[in-house]
């Protein structure tokens, strides 16, 4: 059964616009991050009617935009958290890079935390659960965990996710075409 899988960013945290790297610290969304929110859920309630799954991350600020955005989560799983930054955890790639040079998390390793290879288990799971529910999915997260989740979609490592950009509250649409996994939309906004 086909099915479309809706992947969408959590909004604005003071991190997220300073460029912070935020995986387990639960940072608030801002005002703005709070409008987005509830914009791009104006935006999705017309593009689905009732999804057969919602899943969100449990951190808060995910937790808040699938409420800003009107979904019904019906489980949260940190399966959806996003990449863990290890020691990177609130610092700016421009930070990282004054003692490794060229650092990405595509790219080199974050020490103490997540490897590519984990973060790409962790997403074909999540896939794996979302194509087996059947219909429409909503899948409420992170930013870098969500280009990874596009980039495993079409069969690719974790590292293809550099090619995607998702801003807070942006939206994905997985689908298909002729059987074919197919990245539908990118970063939609209202």
């Amino acid at each position: 059964m086909t099915n479309t899988v809706f992947l969408l960013r959590h909004g604005q945290t003071e991190w997220s616009e300073s460029g912070k790297h935020t995986s387990r610290s639960d940072i608030p969304l801002t005002p703005e991050g709070e409008e987005r929110a509830r914009r791009t859920g104006e935006m999705l309630a017309g593009m689905l009617e009732h999804p057969a799954l919602v899943l969100s991350s449990p951190r808060e600020r995910a937790v808040r935009t699938a409420e800003l955005a009107g979904l019904a989560v019906a489980e949260t799983t940190e399966d959806l958290a996003e990449w863990d930054y290890g020691e990177y955890e609130g610092i700016t790639t421009a930070e990282i890079r004054e003692t490794v040079p060229g650092w990405t998390v595509w790219t080199h390793p974050t020490p103490g935390g997540e490897t590519a290879e984990q973060v790409t288990a962790r997403a074909e799971r999540v896939l794996s659960r979302a194509r087996a529910a059947g219909l429409d999915v909503v899948l409420v997260g992170h930013g870098h965990f969500s280009r990874v989740l596009a980039a495993t979609w079409v069969g690719q490592d974790a590292a293809y996710g550099i090619h995607f950009g998702l801003d807070p509250a942006g939206l994905v649409v997985l689908g298909e075409e002729h059987g074919l996994p197919q990245i539908k939309r990118l970063n939609v906004h209202p």
